[in-house]
């Protein structure tokens, strides 16, 4: 089945991207001590990137129901190698806004928000869960690939030599996908996981996307519960986790790199995770998976401050990766099987705009509560209500009629 070497091309991209958002928590030193910039000017352009990152998610789902993924995959590399390359000329604080800001967040928001989504629903059905759970362990496998590696240039080859390397290397992928990605089974007379079928049948078996979906969506309660429910994720897991659990950790006596450790470890069983998510979601009730992830969060997190200091936190990282984003691959099946897989690129990409609202948030106010109360532990536990509060909304999501009713 095409849809597999389609899927391969995907994985590429999305590690490129994965790796190109990794570059600015690693090389934010290196940059301050070459370029001579304060911490607070060099994060004002990281900040740009993520801000541009999170608004480029509907912008590219938009463009990928309205253009098909491979024009906007290419453009995104395109945009991702000239905003790297670009970056190591900069000299001013403006430049560094605009390169390692705006068009780096343009470009990793174009190619690493929507993508996967898009081409899952495109190619497959049967076995959507599997392949969106697939995407989302590439994007974990990106971050654990790539922090080693810009670790390892930033200090032999630079900072700009390792932006160079990775804008090469999404030079490279651009006629790759351009040759090899296709937008939909029906360019190639097949249907969604490799029925064959005339062009004119799948031509009809994939109706256009609507125009107007998001006009539906905005009124439809499911599109909220989603929304709402992905802030939720966002929030506890790369707002406050991921941003804030190195410093928990700190509070708590325990070293940088011993909590850098935990991290990774939570990122291997992330891909772990990930995977068996999608492989259940073609398999159960989304909705049901999606109260168990949150309520399981939920539980997690209201027991990390009684957890004692030291190895015990392994029990944490591990039970915690295996849910950091297991909630991407029925979060996307409900949005595909409620809206229609035409129209998915739209719809998750501002559900995944919430998810990245979420996380801003809870980066922002997990470090408002610290220097208010002096410890993580109100932060903690108010992410724990909010997920179980998810747990409980997800189980408000309609039953989709592909899944109550089996299509003949």
């Amino acid at each position: 089945f095409y849809g597999w070497i389609v899927v391969g091309v995907t994985v590429l991209a999305l590690l490129v991207a994965a790796g190109a958002r990794s570059a600015p928590g690693v090389f934010l030193l290196p940059m301050e001590q070459t370029l001579g910039f304060s911490r607070s000017t060099l994060s004002l352009a990281v900040s740009l990137g993520l801000l541009v990152f999170v608004l480029a998610a509907p912008l590219s789902g938009h463009l990928m129901d309205r253009l098909g993924p491979r024009r906007v995959a290419v453009a995104g590399l395109l945009v991702l190698a000239l905003s790297l390359a670009l970056s190591t000329l900069a000299r001013s604080a403006l430049s560094l806004d605009l390169t390692w800001g705006l068009l780096s967040g343009l470009g990793t928001g174009l190619v690493g928000s929507v993508l996967g989504a898009a081409v899952a629903t495109r190619w497959f059905v049967r076995q959507r869960g599997l392949v969106t759970g697939l995407f989302g362990a590439a994007t974990s496998a990106g971050q654990l690939l790539f922090i080693p590696l810009l670790t390892g240039w930033a200090q032999t080859i630079g900072w700009t030599g390792g932006a160079l390397v990775i804008a090469g290397t999404a030079l490279v992928l651009v006629p790759l996908v351009g040759w090899l990605l296709r937008d939909s089974p029906a360019e190639l007379g097949l249907q969604p996981d490799g029925d064959r079928v005339s062009a004119e049948a799948s031509a009809r078996v994939a109706p256009p996307p609507d125009p107007l979906v998001m006009r539906r969506a905005l009124r439809h309660r499911d599109f909220w519960l989603l929304a709402a429910t992905f802030f939720v994720c966002g929030a506890t897991s790369n707002g406050l986790v991921g941003t804030h659990f190195i410093a928990y950790c700190g509070d708590r006596g325990l070293t940088p790199g011993f909590a850098a450790g935990m991290l990774a470890l939570m990122g291997v069983f992330n891909f772990i995770g990930t995977l068996a998510s999608g492989y259940f979601t073609d398999r159960a009730d989304p909705r049901f998976l999606l109260e168990l992830y949150y309520a399981f969060r939920g539980v997690s997190l209201a027991l990390l401050p009684f957890v004692p200091p030291g190895y015990s936190l392994i029990a944490f990282a591990v039970l915690f990766g295996l849910d950091y984003i297991a909630t991407v691959p029925p979060t996307i099946a409900l949005t595909a099987d409620t809206f229609g897989r035409a129209n998915v690129g739209t719809v998750y990409g501002w559900i995944f705009c919430a998810h990245q609202v979420g996380a801003a948030l809870a980066s922002w106010l997990g470090g408002v509560s610290r220097d208010a109360l002096g410890s993580y532990n109100a932060a903690m536990i108010a992410a724990a209500i909010l997920a179980g509060a998810a747990a409980v909304l997800a189980l408000g999501v309609t039953v989709p009629a592909r899944r109550a009713q089996p299509a003949q």
